[in-house]
């Protein structure tokens, strides 16, 4: 597959019922909500599916994951980016949440199929609470619409249209 024929794709993952482990999934919905993509970049909610993702991984390049992290000496709601080459060559010291490592797998995969994107970079936080809930932390919560801004910010840096919704009116 050539790469000229894929597109961007924004890829959030982790478990609704998990508090903070739910982040990349809100900001896939808060992307949805206050932006307008064009064809070129897609977004998923890619939920903990796993080896499901490979699809995805294969047909879009850039990648940026969004994810929850752990970072050893960092702090509760920390916003990180690092790329897959950091994680591979030992640059960024991390133990990852268990869907990353399902994604860096996943890329060797597709890395030895010959598909394998060519930039794949991580947006992230330190997760507070990984308990049973539906919210988020006060300390994480937030840093959803600033990942998003970064993630914007990226992509129109990369050249890719992105509009700004209009508010509605009540």
């Amino acid at each position: 597959m050539e790469n000229s024929t894929k597109k961007a794709g924004i890829l959030g993952i982790g478990n609704l019922l998990l508090s903070d482990e739910s982040f990349g999934i809100h900001v896939v919905q808060h992307l949805e909500t206050h932006y307008i993509f064009p064809d070129s970049v897609t977004l998923m909610d890619g939920g903990t599916a796993g080896i499901l993702m490979a699809p995805f991984l294969e047909e879009h390049d850039p990648i940026f994951v969004v994810d929850v992290v752990n970072l050893k000496d960092k702090s509760p709601g920390d916003l990180f980016t690092f790329s897959a080459e950091d994680t591979r060559d030992g640059s960024i010291q991390t133990r990852m949440s268990p869907h990353q490592l399902g994604i860096l797998e996943m890329l060797e995969i597709c890395k030895f199929r010959g598909v394998e994107p060519g930039t794949v970079e991580f947006f992230c936080v330190i997760p507070k609470s990984m308990e049973t809930g539906l919210e988020m932390s006060d300390v994480v919560a937030p840093q959803v619409a600033k990942i998003s801004e970064k993630l914007i910010e990226r992509l129109v840096g990369l050249g890719y249209a992105i509009t700004k919704k209009e508010k509605e009116h009540a």
